[in-house]
């Protein structure tokens, strides 16, 4: 009876929990985004990319997914933080052993011959042994080493999920800037040919008198001009196939295209609550597992000052000879309990609690810093494809508006009205303007997939299932 009460104690004991439980904290958040936009909030939750309607992304963002080295390297971080919760868990399960031991021995008998003369010599010894062992867990330190183990290994999940929304993201961006590359290498290459082919006019007519040397050369200034912006695209378009070849874990080569930049399917904008980017983003849920991690850490450094209880067992046989090694007169056995506290550590547990207080602080401070930058990032991406339409747009006008000009240009130089300089300077600015619409008409796509990044929405769960 009296060895029941001591159980039921102990077990009443070790309900006890050092430190904190973890609540989550408040922190002052925007109501809404400054430039919010109200439409397809659905789109969120769905694989995005495949609204582009280009087969060829599908499949290269299929191929990151299986093959990309980072993403690899954070499902090894993920099985790795496992383990330590496994190793964390385990002191709260007795732990059970055994041992065997077998040896014989001789001892000198040159001291005293007579003494030796009735004890073997040499002798035989046997042993076996099970033994176990239990650390009462009667403050919650290893239970709070369990929790915070627990939040490392989920923090780890959402680090994997951050890779995920990382490695989309960029494929997507890298692909659209390469649709963007190509159009501007057709349009210099265009451009090049049309310049060549006044260059031989121009020489023909200089080669009869009617043009002068000047204009001549001004027609070849501007097919150099031309002709030097063609191996700055090709290079430009060859690095970003290298890059999104590593991504996809290829070695550097040639990347697959689609659809054209103009063919492309412009997104609607997701829209999100700030409790749904609370909820959505891996930085941040990775971020608030770190707190919890931290938190439970403190608990485990409190637990420190008090005394733990070890209970521990053995049982087993010892023999001289080893056929009477399992009989009966051969058992042995033994329990028995220990009770371990400090007294003086010279600042040792201090200097943990405060080391472990310490984190915390600056887990909590890195939160409601990453919950900040989320919502800076939001702001910046809306606002950014936000100008970029209106920054298109004007860029369109002036397109026309050059090829306009150099028509009205031509005309007036092949009438007589204007020397060839007016058509050059109309020329030099469709030139630039049509490469700066190609490219802004890349970099409104990417805004767009960096919207969804910022946003994390659920769509890493649809990239996953694509994986």
């Amino acid at each position: 009876m009296r060895t029941l009460r001591v159980v039921m104690l102990i077990l009443l004991l070790s309900g006890c929990m050092m430190g904190r439980d973890y609540v989550r904290p408040k922190v002052d958040v925007p109501g809404t985004f400054r430039y919010q936009e109200g439409d397809a909030q659905q789109v969120a939750n769905t694989q995005w990319w495949k609204k582009f309607q280009d087969p060829v992304l599908d499949g290269l963002i299929t191929e990151a997914l299986s093959n990309n080295r980072d993403l690899k390297i954070a499902v090894a971080n993920i099985e790795q933080a496992a383990g330590v919760l496994m190793q964390a868990r385990s002191p709260l399960f007795p732990q059970a052993g055994y041992s065997g031991t077998g040896a014989r021995e001789r001892t000198s008998e040159a001291s005293d011959s007579r003494i030796f003369s009735f004890i073997p010599n040499p002798q035989n010894s046997f042993q076996a042994l099970a033994s176990a062992s239990w650390e009462i867990d009667l403050w919650g330190r290893i239970r709070r080493l369990s929790e915070s183990a627990q939040a490392e290994l989920f923090a780890t999940e959402e680090a994997r999920q951050g890779v995920i929304l990382s490695l989309v993201s960029t494929v997507a961006s890298n692909y659209i800037q390469l649709l963007g590359l190509d159009e501007q290498l057709l349009i210099a290459k265009r451009t090049l040919a049309t310049y060549a082919e006044s260059v031989k006019v121009f020489e023909l007519r200089f080669r009869y008198g009617q043009i002068s040397q000047m204009n001549l050369e001004q027609a070849r200034s501007q097919y150099e001009t031309a002709a030097s912006a063609i191996p700055q695209i090709e290079a430009q378009i060859a690095q970003t196939e290298i890059a999104l070849s590593i991504l996809l874990g290829r070695n550097p080569g040639p990347v697959a295209r689609g659809k054209t930049i103009y063919q492309l399917q412009l997104l609607p904008v997701p829209a999100g609550l700030p409790s749904d980017l609370i909820e959505n983003r891996p930085d941040i849920r990775q971020a608030e597992q770190q707190l919890i991690a931290a938190n439970a850490q403190i608990g485990a450094a409190k637990a420190l000052f008090f005394p733990s209880i070890s209970l521990t067992g053995a049982f087993g046989y010892a023999s001289p000879e080893l056929s009477d090694l399992f009989h009966g007169p051969a058992r042995l056995w033994s329990y028995g309990g220990s009770v371990t506290g400090p007294i003086f550590t010279g600042g040792a547990i201090f200097g943990q609690l405060r080391q472990a207080e310490a984190m915390g602080k600056a887990a909590l401070l890195n939160y409601e810093q990453t919950i900040q930058n989320s919502f800076a990032d939001v702001e910046n991406t809306l606002i950014g494809r936000k100008k970029l339409v209106e920054q298109l747009e004007a860029q369109g006008r002036l397109v026309n508006a050059n090829k306009e000009y150099v028509r009205l240009a031509q005309l007036q130089y092949d009438g007589g009205y204007s020397p060839y300089m007016t058509v050059l300077q109309a020329q030099q600015q469709l030139f630039p303007s049509e490469l700066n619409y190609a490219q802004s008409r890349a970099g409104l796509f990417i805004s767009l997939i960096n919207i969804y990044k910022a946003m994390g929405g659920g769509w890493i769960e649809e990239a996953e299932v694509s994986d």
